[in-house]
């Protein structure tokens, strides 16, 4: 069966209002299913109440729709619903690895690999950190291709590696990194592993059991969920040494003017009245997804953003950035002779959503000698005429610039 993007996008109300919408920004948050938007205004609505310690009706229904959420990202993910803290998003996510788990670990001399295709939120914390404690921050290069060299990577794996830190997909060049064989070089060291599910998670089945990363994270607002809310995965190996880095009510076991002592995780590092609305929104958002065969919607996507590449290619004058076998629904690229950012102006004037700029992965782009570029990502929601009226208005682009 074919995948039916109108009845989907069907779904979305901000199609409705705007009919004649292009919407290829996803890579930057997604649109949002009216499902999602009602179970936001019911909570707030009808069933607003902190949690935890309330003992009337109202609260203790709260707590049971927020702590059910994690039974949803289990049966999403493949996991253990007490594998799942709650954050703010990924950076959030990546930022308490970093200074719940690296730091206490890490020494002068130690090394951190990440790629050199990840977004500032996978690159700045870890670097921060090894100039912290005096470590060293390595690189993995990038091919032309825009895939990951492999036999740099195995030379640069070492007994001084601390983590290894990769993105699934890149947000910028689409690439699918091998995650699985990467994940398992770095642990014939002992290196554990995060992930940076961003732009992955409710795009392509993601299954973390089969991956066997160690730490995983990912934002509700890419997965057709609210913003501000997101998730951290924690394998059972590193649960015990993925200790709280923020502070505060919620996530304490006792207290005394002379020491604290803090729940297990997840809870232990969910300090302060949580995003409940959020959460339980986010738990909506999963109930969308489950509704989908993401193997279906990603063929669907991919389809799509093939056919751009094609397109693009025979409308010559185009530069595209990166050609990886393996690649998502996000493609970057350049036109001769006009700024992104001009690109992007006169897509908008034709109701084409796209992005223009570094896409936080500046360092990537100055290897690629590039310094911004126009990004066209894609969703379940996009149809093969998106496709062609972004190809058409690129066309007159370049004939009113000639």
């Amino acid at each position: 069966m074919s995948f039916d993007a109108l009845s989907v996008k069907a779904q979305f109300p901000i199609f409705h209002r705007y009919p004649d919408l292009v919407y290829l920004d996803s890579a930057a948050t997604s649109q949002k299913p009216a499902s999602v938007i009602k179970v936001l205004s019911d909570f707030y609505s009808f069933e607003n109440a902190n949690i935890h310690r309330g003992v009337y009706d109202l609260s203790a229904k709260a707590t049971d729709k927020y702590e059910e959420v994690r039974e949803k990202l289990a049966a999403a993910f493949n996991a253990n619903a007490n594998d799942f803290a709650y954050c703010s998003g990924t950076t959030e996510g990546i930022n308490l690895v970093v200074n719940g788990y690296l730091l206490p670990h890490l020494e002068k001399g130690d090394e951190v690999l990440i790629t050199a295709m990840e977004h500032h939120a996978n690159l700045i914390p870890w670097q921060q950190a090894c100039e912290k404690k005096g470590a060293k921050l390595s690189i993995i290069p990038v091919k032309p291709s825009g895939e990951i060299d492999m036999e740099a990577f195995e030379n640069k794996l070492s007994k001084k590696t601390k983590m290894l830190a990769m993105v699934h997909i890149s947000n910028t060049l689409g690439t699918i990194n091998p995650v699985k064989i990467l994940t398992q070089k770095a642990h014939d060291l002992g290196v554990p592993v995060l992930l940076d599910a961003a732009q992955s998670a409710g795009h392509l089945p993601l299954d973390l059991q089969d991956l066997q990363v160690d730490f995983a994270v990912f934002s509700a607002h890419k997965l057709f969920g609210p913003t501000g809310i997101g998730a951290l995965y924690c394998s059972e190996n590193f649960k015990d040494q993925l200790k709280a880095s923020k502070f505060g009510g919620g996530s304490i076991k006792e207290v005394s003017f002379e020491k604290t002592s803090w729940m297990a995780f997840p809870h232990g590092l969910e300090a302060g009245t949580p995003h409940i609305a959020g959460v339980v929104g986010m738990g909506a958002a999963l109930d969308f997804i489950a509704t989908l065969d993401l193997e279906e919607s990603f063929a669907h996507e991919h389809a799509l953003v093939t056919q751009l590449r094609q397109e693009l290619d025979a409308l010559g004058g185009i530069k595209i950035f990166g050609n990886p076998s393996e690649y998502a629904g996000i493609v970057s690229f350049e036109v001769d002779g006009v700024h992104p950012h001009d690109v992007a102006s006169f897509l908008s004037e034709a109701d084409i959503a796209v992005r223009a700029g570094h896409h936080c992965t500046q360092p990537l782009l100055e290897r690629m000698q590039v310094p911004a570029t126009t990004r066209a990502s894609f969703s379940i929601y996009n149809t093969e005429k998106d496709v062609e009226r972004l190809v058409a208005t690129l066309k007159d682009l370049k004939e009113f610039w000639e």
